[in-house]
């Protein structure tokens, strides 16, 4: 069983990994708008487009690390 430091760096990983894939995203969009949309509008976009995915996809690769 995690403790809770432990607990409290994984979940910090995942914000770690998840920001890093709206950053992505951000880059992506604000090129093909030939402008920066800036993040709150990559942040809202990427929750309504991708995020189900990549949770799902997250969760499977890390339960799959825990065995």
């Amino acid at each position: 069983m995690m403790n809770h430091g432990m607990k409290n760096m994984s979940l910090y990983n995942t914000f770690l990994q998840m920001k890093t894939e709206i950053d992505r995203h951000k880059w992506i969009e604000s090129e093909k708008n030939h402008h920066d949309i800036g993040f709150e509008k990559a942040l809202v976009d990427w929750i309504g487009k991708h995020r189900v995915g990549w949770v799902n996809s997250y969760n499977t690769t890390h339960d799959e690390k825990q065995r």
